[in-house]
Order: structure tokens, then sequence, then C-alpha cells
């Protein structure tokens, strides 16, 4: 059995954040699609709140929160399954 060094576990972080990156970025693209494309009027509620700016800013935040955990969650589970 392999010891783990301190260099396989910051291995192991920094494959986990680029997952967590990976989940930041595609949670920023889906929704900049979803507020420029705008395909189920979401950009129009948004606009009629009371204060517009802190509901995209929300908007965006439960996203880019949701994909972010999400991918780390896989990260996590890819991570734990790897043979070696």
């Amino acid at each position: 059995m392999r010891i783990k060094t301190p260099t396989v576990w910051l291995t192991q972080v920094l494959k986990l954040a680029a997952h967590t990156g990976m989940g930041v970025a595609m949670g920023l693209a889906f929704s900049l699609v979803l507020t420029i494309a705008d395909p189920s009027g979401i950009n129009n509620l948004i606009e009629h709140s009371d204060m517009p700016g802190m509901t995209l800013a929300m908007f965006v935040g439960a996203i880019v929160l949701s994909f972010g955990v999400g991918a780390t969650l896989t990260g996590l589970v890819f991570l734990m399954s790897e043979d070696g």
C-alpha cells in the first residue's frame, strides 16, 4: 500500500479545485445565456423587480453556487473512485 504524501494530497486538492472552477465557469455561462437569450422571460422578471441589480446578482449567484457545488461533489466522487 502506498503512503499518501503531502504531494498526493495537494494534487487531489488541485484536481478538486479544477472541478470547482469548471462548475463556476459553466454556471456563469449558463446564467449569461439565460439572461441574454431570455428563452423563458427571466430577464423581464428581473427588470420589473424592485431592485433589478440585486435580483440579477442573486439569480446569477444561485446558479453559480449550484453548478459549483455540483461539480465539486462530482469531482470528489471521481477522485474517490480513481484507481491508483
